[in-house]
């Protein structure tokens, strides 16, 4: 499974864990992956707490940082620090779509948060302003060796900062096109993501994409997303061409995920047909469990979805009552993941997941060595 990134990089296995959990991200890399921690939740101050903690506890072992500039959105190119840019945003958001938002938690009894903890309006660091600062807190960590965009091509003064401070950049995208923009902007390693991946994602199916971009993007390294629950999955992808793969769903439900547990035990019980595409949370296509919050939104009364960050806005109430109250909020919880949630059916420590992941790896890699024997290949 060695692959030239496992060298670059300093690691065992080329197995990329996005997750928003330090102890994830720690148990993975001191299990011989790449623990890569979402940022976008986190104000600079907190994100500094998060990375001490984890440079406390991954040894020696490197990790990255994975932070949200998309290429377009609602306030981009505005000259504004955050605190200015969230208060101009919060004046494009209906009044209508609070109100709508309000109520389909009001209908299905969520409790409301105490006033001075509400995250209503807030602007997430879905945007540059407010992405650079944490940034800025993730170069200031020897052991973070990788900053990946989970939206769009980073700008170019920015893939230039991270290089210059020595570390590698990465980036998403769902198409061809996509990554040839990330291969001619810079950016180091490409991370190609199916239809079928949790959380932002395009239409076109992984065992389509994964082959496309890597033929397009080469040399470029390719990490496979979408669809990554098992070796025999890892197996394809680098069959396919990938140099790694990036998995974010099947840790969602790992013993060390900090999620409460009515919400890993929705995983835990959802099939592979039970999620969908919405605007609803984010203001673009997020892959997650469909529920009645999601329904909401499609319904003939409801408002479209604001762009994003408008969106987040909007329903950031609903993410933080959920969480607060995640026993009275099942039915609007928000629970990004891909349809590889269908193959989540128990607890696993970190460590049990990629030495799993290891021998069904090997397992596959073995069998089609002896189909290639029985055929004198």
């Amino acid at each position: 499974m060695r692959t030239p990134l496992c060298d670059e990089l300093g690691i065992e296995f080329p197995i990329f864990a996005f997750t928003h959990c330090r102890d994830v991200v720690a148990a993975v890399s001191k299990a011989g992956g790449f623990g890569v921690l979402g940022a976008v939740g986190f104000t600079p101050e907190q994100l500094e707490v998060e990375l001490d903690w984890i440079d406390e506890h991954v040894g020696d072992a490197p990790y990255g940082v994975d932070i949200v500039i998309p290429g377009k959105y609602e306030g981009m190119g505005a000259d504004l620090d955050p605190e200015d840019l969230a208060e101009e945003l919060r004046k494009l958001v209906p009044q209508g779509h609070v109100d709508f938002a309000k109520k389909v938690l009001a209908d299905r009894g969520v409790p409301e948060l105490p006033e001075d903890e509400s995250n209503s309006m807030r602007l997430l660091g879905w945007t540059e302003a407010t992405a650079t600062p944490q940034i800025e807190v993730a170069l200031a960590h020897p052991k973070v060796k990788l900053i990946a965009n989970a939206l769009g091509t980073p700008p170019a003064e920015i893939i230039d900062h991270i290089h210059e401070a020595g570390l590698k950049v990465a980036a998403l995208c769902g198409s061809p096109y996509q990554a040839l923009k990330h291969k001619e902007a810079g950016v180091d390693i490409v991370i190609g993501q199916g239809g079928e991946g949790g959380g932002h994602t395009g239409d076109v199916g992984s065992v389509v994409l994964w082959p496309q971009i890597a033929k397009a993007i080469a040399p470029t390294p390719l990490l496979a997303a979408g669809g990554i629950g098992s070796g025999e999955q890892i197996a394809a992808a680098l069959a396919m061409g990938a140099q790694g793969v990036w998995a974010g769903s099947l840790w969602l439900t790992v013993e060390e995920a900090d999620l409460p547990p009515a919400q890993k035990q929705q995983l835990l019980d959802a099939t592979s047909r039970d999620t969908v595409r919405s605007r609803s949370f984010t203001g673009k296509p997020c892959r997650m469990l469909r529920n009645e919050w999601t329904d909401a939104w499609e319904a003939e009364d409801a408002p479209d979805p604001l762009p994003m960050p408008l969106q987040y806005m909007v329903s950031g109430d609903c993410v933080a009552r959920s969480s607060r109250y995640a026993d009275k909020a099942g039915p609007v919880m928000f629970n990004p993941a891909g349809q590889v949630v269908g193959q989540l059916d128990k607890v696993e420590k970190t460590s049990a997941v990629i030495q799993r992941l290891v021998e069904e790896y090997l397992e596959a890699v073995d069998r089609l060595t002896k189909l290639n024997q029985a055929a004198g290949v």
